[in-house]
């Protein structure tokens, strides 16, 4: 059964039409949906899916409680390996959702390295992933690591290299290898 980790960046707290149609699309077809506590994306589309009345969400949390949770979901807990509250502290339950579903809709800002990583993390494992930019106000199908190239090739030189220095941490290059090292 596709089940869908729904994410993106935190500086984007309104959906568009074009999004919500998307969301809509899930609806209407009974996926599954697994989604973060954090501000912005996930707290705009918990709010969009609470407001349809959609009960196949799992709001999945690095703490044990959500910071964010609009509706009457389920929660999961998933706990890090340690307690400092830093980017690795809240990239747990990205990891575990990216393990758990099979497709990937992710709103981008065209900056968010979090955002990224997700995207990467799903490709890693074959999944596909549809992400919408922001800025450009389009959706672009990310199936491949040449498709992921094509999107990181927006960041600066500097977002980039920390990009490739966490997806190397978590070993998403040597998953996606034989093909070229990936190049950000």
């Amino acid at each position: 059964m596709t089940k869908v980790f729904i994410g993106g960046s935190r500086k984007i707290s309104r959906l568009g039409g074009d999004v919500r149609q998307r969301l809509d699309r899930i609806i209407e077809k009974r996926l599954p949906v697994v989604i973060g506590d954090a501000n912005g994306a996930d707290k705009a589309v918990q709010a969009y899916l609470h407001q349809q009345g959609y009960g196949l969400v799992e709001v999945f949390c690095a703490d044990e409680a959500p910071r964010n949770k609009v509706g009457e979901w389920p929660s999961r807990p998933v706990r890090p390996s340690h307690p400092k509250r830093d980017f690795d502290y809240y990239a747990t339950k990205d990891r575990q959702m990216a393990r758990e579903a099979t497709v990937g809709l992710m709103l981008w800002d065209g900056e968010s390295r979090g955002t990224l990583l997700n995207i990467l993390r799903l490709v890693a494992q074959q999944k596909p992933v549809v992400v919408y930019v922001a800025p450009e106000k389009v959706f672009v199908d990310v199936r491949r690591v040449r498709d992921f190239e094509r999107l990181a090739a927006k960041l600066d030189r500097t977002a980039a290299s920390r990009l490739q220095e966490q997806a190397f941490s978590e070993g998403l290059v040597a998953q996606v290898e034989p093909q070229p090292q990936l190049r950000l």
